[in-house]
């Protein structure tokens, strides 16, 4: 018996290592390798935790699966795992493994144009602004749509919009909900609910998914739903703080994802558009104008600016004057931008560390940033070269020359960070 039971668990180990060397790592690990391995009157029974992962292995593996149980003398079949160990066909135990995420299932029926009226759009938002309700509206074939750009540009609040106007069963998750979920599931097992959960929906949209950097194991399950949703001719929407060359953490394949559909930037709010923020907060227009000069083109800091000035007016019973206003935002208002605060703000617009600009750091996207930093600050201000490479980080004359040549350089290819450098430009002078 010892010796039957030996050589039947050798037979199904080395099953599974003919299977894997047959489909790419990623694919094994998340719906080969959690599948219970049985052999039972000759036949390799393969038991999945729902029907959706039996239904979606054998559309994709079932070839596989196939030859290579025949290798080895047997048959193959997927079926969903019994509650009490026995394979059955029909059998489904939803009922026993469940998954109850913390992200919501939302289903709207709001008007579109209704629904992105929260949205103050300038004109260089025009074009995200439309896609995003084009994509509320049902199957579009730009799945998916990844939105970048700094914090404070309205990036959630666009996801928002989606998620209120959107047709359908809508999911939506932050980057960090992603992990904090996918981790939980492998905890506690329940990994195959997360996967029908996550793919069971019309819209699926993951808000920063920078966060996922790093995340090996999360970053492969992010890569197949990608994939399982565009198959699927779901609605995909993702948003994160640098474009899809410039993520770091990702490998190239994830990059390549999630830039496969449409990418589009959204700039910070300008002047006029902040002020509308502040006047539709109920600031006075004279108040809204003088302020909206100077405040951060961030719309954070704009929302907090107006619930101040709100709350200030309800609980004193008194309309909020200038010079109110500028005695009770003193913390807040720009005062004169020197050029370290310039560069500060610019790292974090191009979602780099201000340590790394002006230290060692040597990645693409640091040197990228870095380099940019110096072109705007040499059409925007009357610094010398020298005096742009002793603020970002005590570069020579020579290093400062170089980087805005390279940059000038790429301008003339690439539109998008031409159409950038131009913003920040305007920005700060």
């Amino acid at each position: 018996m010892q010796v039957a039971a030996k050589t039947k668990m050798t037979n199904l180990e080395q099953i599974k290592g003919a299977i894997a060397a047959k489909i790419d790592p990623a694919g094994f690990m998340s719906w080969i390798a959690p599948l219970n391995f049985e052999l039972v009157n000759d036949t390799l029974v393969l038991g999945a935790q729902n029907q959706f992962s039996v239904d979606y292995i054998n559309s994709v593996y079932s070839n596989v699966l196939a030859s290579v149980a025949a290798e080895f003398g047997f048959g193959a079949r997927v079926v969903v795992r019994a509650a009490a160990g026995r394979s059955s066909a029909i059998a489904n135990d939803n009922n026993v493994q469940s998954f109850a995420p913390v992200a919501d299932v939302v289903i709207k029926h709001e008007c579109a144009t209704d629904a992105f009226d929260a949205f103050i759009c300038c004109d260089e938002n025009a074009f995200v602004l439309s896609a995003c309700k084009k994509m509320a509206t049902g199957s579009v074939p730009f799945s998916p749509l990844f939105i970048y750009g700094p914090a404070g540009c309205g990036k959630s609040l666009l996801l928002d919009c989606i998620e209120r106007a959107a047709a359908g069963r809508t999911i939506k998750m932050s980057g960090g909900q992603f992990v904090a979920e996918f981790t939980r599931s492998l905890h506690d097992r329940t990994v195959f609910a997360f996967k029908d959960y996550c793919r069971n929906c019309d819209t699926f949209i993951l808000d920063d998914v920078q966060t996922l950097a790093g995340k090996r194991a999360t970053c492969e399950e992010f890569a197949q739903l990608i994939i399982d949703l565009r198959g699927a001719g779901k609605n995909i929407v993702l948003t994160a703080n640098a474009a899809p060359n410039n993520l770091t953490g990702f490998d190239r394949r994830v990059q390549s994802l999630v830039a496969s559909g449409l990418v589009a930037d959204v700039v910070a709010p300008n002047a006029s558009v902040r002020a509308r923020m502040l006047v539709r907060a109920g600031v006075a227009d004279d108040v809204a104008n003088a302020i909206a000069a100077r405040t951060a083109a961030d719309g954070h800091l704009v929302g907090g600016v107006a619930m101040k000035i709100k709350t200030y007016a309800e609980l004193m019973g008194q309309n909020v004057t200038m010079d109110i206003a500028q005695h009770l935002l003193a913390d807040s208002l720009q005062k004169t931008k020197t050029p370290i605060a310039m560069v500060k703000q610019m790292s974090e617009k191009l979602g780099v560390a201000y340590d790394a600009v002006c230290g060692k750091g040597r990645s693409r996207a640091v040197v990228l940033a870095r380099q940019m930093m110096m072109v705007v600050l040499k059409n925007a201000t009357n610094m010398s070269l020298v005096e742009i490479g002793r603020v970002c980080g005590d570069r020579d004359h020579a290093t400062v020359l170089y980087s805005i040549a390279q940059i000038e350089k790429m301008k003339q290819s690439d539109l998008v960070l031409a159409a950038q450098i131009e913003q920040l430009i305007a920005e700060y002078k």
